[in-house]
């Protein structure tokens, strides 16, 4: 990163992002995360400091955990993949949520984490045409 942001700046900037995140450290300990409140996969801040196997349903833990082997054993640096959920109740229509997970790496390229990311995508997947500038 060019510059440097003082600390409430990058508070800001990490809250306002149009997605949510969680960090993980390279022990796939869980360090932090954004946007508790609005967030579509909500956990308890008792789940900071936690194995990540303790964030995910049991039915796609060993997914989690073959990405998160595959980044530490550098062959892979992301994955993406994307769900259909009923976002506000098991009643409401479903949305699609992509999440994606990003290698952390130091400047030497040692795996320090993981950076998972979601976000529902339904309206970006509506656009069509093109929407210029203060339009």
């Amino acid at each position: 990163m060019i510059g440097e942001l003082p600390e409430d700046v990058l508070n800001a900037i990490l809250e306002t992002l149009p997605l949510e995140f969680s960090v993980l450290g390279a022990d796939d300990k869980v360090l932090a995360w954004n946007r508790h409140e609005t967030r579509i996969f909500k956990r308890p801040e008792g789940v900071v400091g936690r194995d990540v196997r303790n964030c995910h349903p049991e039915k796609s833990q060993d997914k989690v955990i073959k990405i998160l082997d595959e980044m530490k054993a550098g062959t892979r640096d992301k994955a993406r993949f994307w769900i259909d959920l009923p976002l506000g109740g098991p009643d409401a229509p479903k949305q699609k949520v992509m999440i994606e997970y990003y290698a952390l790496r130091d400047a030497s390229g040692k795996y320090i984490g993981c950076l998972e990311a979601s976000q529902n995508i339904t309206e970006i997947q509506g656009l069509t045409g093109q929407s210029r500038l203060l339009d």
